[in-house]
């Protein structure tokens, strides 16, 4: 089955970091590969600390995609493909692509790869895709759409990101 979790509000990755958490306690193998993503988080550090689960991201935070350099771009591209490519090559009950939404409309992602893994779904594995703005394609070939909608966000009056809650 393929889920995405959607939306402008935040708990997408929160959301599949708790799957991960349950498919993992319940003795599954959990591969998780963030997209875009490099500054250490709460629930990646505890992840990591499960024996059946493995997590695969970019070596450094680039910052916004659309803000960086073509050097860095080019560079965040080649890390996404490889981490895919590393990812599809472990066993996985639950393969969450975290961030794969946005990488895939940006074009910094191998948008063909990720196509053809949702084309050919493999029953004995869930995958899941997090991001805002999926495109209909995506939408189409997903079994389950969540959608996280933003009403009220304390970003909004200039409070930054806080440790053990957004990250």
């Amino acid at each position: 089955m393929i889920h995405i979790y959607t939306g402008d509000g935040k708990g997408k990755t929160t959301a599949a970091m708790g799957l991960a958490l349950r498919a993992a306690g319940c003795g599954r193998r959990v591969v998780i590969v963030q997209f875009m993503k490099g500054r250490d988080s709460g629930e990646i550090s505890v992840l990591r600390s499960l024996p059946n689960v493995t997590v695969l991201r970019n070596a450094q935070d680039y910052g916004f995609f659309s803000r960086t350099s073509e050097a860095s771009r080019a560079q965040i591209i080649a890390e996404n493909n490889q981490n895919l490519q590393a990812a599809l090559a472990l066993p996985a009950d639950l393969l969450i692509l975290d961030e794969a939404v946005g990488a895939y409309t940006l074009g910094a992602l191998d948008t063909a790869a990720l196509d053809a893994l949702l084309a050919a779904p493999s029953p004995k594995r869930e995958l899941v895709l997090t991001g805002r703005d999926p495109p209909p394609n995506l939408i189409e070939a997903a079994d389950y759409v969540s959608e996280i909608r933003k009403i009220k966000h304390p970003f909004d009056k200039g409070i930054k990101a806080r440790e053990g809650i957004e990250y």
